[in-house]
């Protein structure tokens, strides 16, 4: 199956062609696990998931790696304002540590109950304090850095191509330069890749570095974790739009100046933002939706999960409780609908009419993961007359492969414990490298906690016992 893909590099929808015939490397920016996660940064979680999902239905094996910013990221992406994780811990009386362990375990709740599975490599910032500085001193032997006021910065000027992403042309730049942002920047486009003391004298978290005690900028630790786990070029790289005019745009610069090699990343897709009455979802602006509110409300994650794939990833989607409320029913409606079908399943091939919509289903996904085209692909299949039950629900557990809705799932609906959750992933990556002692230690120990898994060509599902 041939997949075509929105690339923000070019603002254009190209084939995907992979660097290596039949793997995919991706990189998603993770959370700052300052606070929770609002439903607007979930959505972009949604898509990647989809498009995850959507390469593995295709045939690719992914490694799929995000990052956890766990040390200080700035209000501002252009390297100013307070410390988010500073400002946190004080504002609740934690430490920075505590902060952000609590976070990332809240983040890691709600992406389990979104059935959105977790990335084949997590790895925390804090934990790659030397790849980063690594870097910098890459960057510094090849001559895009410079020191002042005791903090390294990357001079843009030194890079030609620095704006390509964001279609930033000179002009722009020369704008930009007029305006007084940091008075130890040459140009204020450039941007800090290592702060020391002498910036910030009272911060918890700081390391030894060549250049003085500090900590690294928040754009570096991208750029160091996805080269360390996907290689210096690679297929894929994610994130929500807001992060193309700054923070994308500097991970390009940096690791195309300290490896020489462009393309970078072969891909760039980003989802655009959720919308509330009031404009974009921020947690700079208060009074965020977080997932457990809309549980508070009555509605099942999965809930939200239907309403994202019924808008297009690369299109705003306006939130309000009554879309959600029709979403809610509409999944309903399908379950409802499933559960009325007749069980078992004879030996035969597909007949036509099923083949022509589970056909159509991948075509719709291929082409820039069009789920809402894909939904109504799944609602057309379950009111057709002229295919059997059993037809109808082998479809739907291909599609269900990429829409990720339990649609045929057993028991009740009660999302998995975050716990029980990891054990499934921790046995699937046990099969994946041929570990099966510990994938049926796993299975055992799930059995006992009243959660049967079954394994069959499809993937592995669950149900209660």
């Amino acid at each position: 199956m041939d997949l075509r893909f929105y690339n923000s590099m070019g603002r254009q929808i190209q084939a995907f062609v992979p660097l290596r015939a039949g793997k995919a490397g991706m990189y998603g920016c993770g959370p700052t696990v300052y606070n929770y996660a609002h439903i607007g940064n979930l959505r972009t979680y949604i898509f990647e998931d989809v498009l995850r999902r959507s390469l593995e239905y295709s045939g690719y094996e992914v490694t799929h790696v995000m990052n956890i910013t766990d040390v200080g990221h700035l209000t501002d992406d252009a390297d100013e304002g307070e410390d988010k994780m500073e400002k946190s811990a004080r504002e609740t009386g934690r430490s920075v540590w505590d902060i952000a362990a609590m976070y990332s375990e809240a983040f890691f709740h709600d992406t389990d109950r979104l059935n959105i599975r977790r990335p084949t490599i997590i790895c925390k910032a804090t934990d790659h304090i030397a790849e980063m500085i690594a870097l910098v001193s890459r960057l510094e032997e090849r001559g895009f850095t410079y020191e002042a006021g005791g903090n390294i910065y990357f001079s843009i000027d030194k890079f030609p191509a620095y704006g390509k992403l964001a279609l930033l042309d000179n002009q722009e730049l020369m704008a930009g330069a007029r305006i007084e942002v940091d008075k130890g920047k040459r140009n204020p486009h450039d941007f800090v890749l290592w702060f020391t003391k002498s910036k910030f004298e009272n911060q918890t978290m700081i390391w030894e570095s060549p250049w003085g005690r500090g900590y690294p900028g928040w754009h570096l630790e991208c750029s160091a974790m996805s080269m360390k786990y996907l290689g210096e070029q690679f297929d894929i790289h994610c994130g929500g739009i807001d992060h193309i005019p700054v923070h994308h745009t500097n991970e390009i610069a940096q690791s195309e100046a300290a490896t020489g090699k462009s393309p970078w990343v072969g891909y760039w897709m980003h989802g655009e933002f959720l919308l509330m009455d009031r404009g974009k979802m921020s947690k700079s602006k208060g009074g965020f939706l977080t997932l457990d509110r809309l549980v508070e409300e009555g509605f099942k994650p999965l809930d939200y999960r239907y309403f994202c794939l019924g808008g297009h990833y690369r299109s705003q989607l306006k939130f309000s409780f009554d879309g959600l409320a029709s979403a809610a029913s509409a999944r309903a409606n399908l379950i409802e609908r499933l559960s009325r079908l007749e069980r078992g399943r004879p030996a035969e091939a597909l007949g036509s009419a099923a083949s022509d919509i589970l056909r159509g289903f991948g075509d719709d996904i291929s082409e820039d993961l069009n789920m809402p085209r894909a939904l109504a692909g799944l609602w057309n299949l379950l009111k057709s007359q002229d295919i059997p039950d059993w037809e109808k629900l082998a479809v739907v557990t291909q599609m269900d492969r990429v829409l990720g809705l339990e649609l045929l799932q057993s028991g009740d609906e009660e999302a998995l414990d975050a716990g029980v959750t990891a054990l499934i992933e921790e046995r699937l990556a046990a099969r994946k490298v041929k570990n099966f002692a510990r994938a049926d230690e796993i299975r055992d120990i799930l059995k006992g906690q009243g959660i049967l898994l079954e394994d069959s060509p499809d993937g592995t599902r669950w149900k209660r016992i």
